[in-house]
């Protein structure tokens, strides 16, 4: 059986890492993305690069979201200006140990329940554009079984994917504060948030999220720092 947080690192980590050449060239739907490259790319809708992935596969999945929202929190807390670094640079991965235990990187069952959260939080997001139809979704069903992820995590992932898309309904997932900033990292690491539909979802979320719009800035920043569209 895979775990939530087994399930988060697929998503982020080495099948991604295996596949993303693949399916970030080839990919047009995400139909045609779990085809080509596994759960990684049923999640990604927008293509996004190795460097988030590497990041990943240096700390999971869960320290990968958990340090973003932490690092973003923690500067929004300080009153700091949001700032991108220069081109090319990005911060290290986040230290897992330093999170560990933490409301960011819970352990046991709560950050299996974490862990379940952010995946459904990806999910949503990566159907904000409106190109996963109903047919599609029903080529990704059928396409779960084959990747070997058990019946716990296919259904969540299923549930996902039938779920209608509803911000409030993800929002209300969040146990507090930290979470919903966590909640809204893990849906912003799968959006292109430039684009309108995407953009729109986000700000959505982050409403249904009560997210103070500073916060909101340094996740954004700090996503930056580990994805280039």
């Amino acid at each position: 059986m895979v775990s939530p947080r087994s399930l988060l690192d697929q998503v982020l980590g080495t099948d991604a890492a295996a596949k993303v050449g693949e399916f970030t060239r080839d990919r047009k739907s995400l139909a045609a993305g779990a085809a080509a490259g596994g759960l990684a790319a049923l999640i990604f809708s927008a293509g996004k690069p190795s460097k988030l992935v590497r990041n990943a596969l240096k700390v999971g999945g869960a320290a990968l979201v958990g340090g973003l929202a932490l690092r973003a929190w923690n500067d929004w807390q300080a009153g700091r200006a949001p700032v991108r670094p220069a081109s090319g640079a990005a911060l290290p991965p986040p230290d897992a140990a330093g999170l560990a235990g933490t409301a960011f990187l819970p352990e046991g069952a709560a950050g299996e329940a974490l862990a379940a959260k952010l995946v459904r939080s990806m999910v949503a997001a990566a159907k904000a554009d409106g190109h996963v139809t109903a047919r599609e979704r029903a080529r990704i069903l059928a396409q779960l079984p084959e990747l070997g992820l058990g019946p716990e995590a296919e259904r969540l992932i299923a549930e996902e994917l039938d779920a209608p898309l509803d911000a409030g309904r993800i929002a209300a997932l969040a146990a507090g504060p930290e979470e919903a900033a966590e909640i809204y990292a893990a849906a912003l690491l799968v959006v292109d948030p430039d684009a309108p539909a995407e953009k729109a979802w986000m700000a959505l979320l982050a409403a249904r999220l009560g997210l103070d719009p500073g916060l909101v800035q340094h996740l954004h920043a700090r996503a930056a720092d580990l994805v280039v569209l």
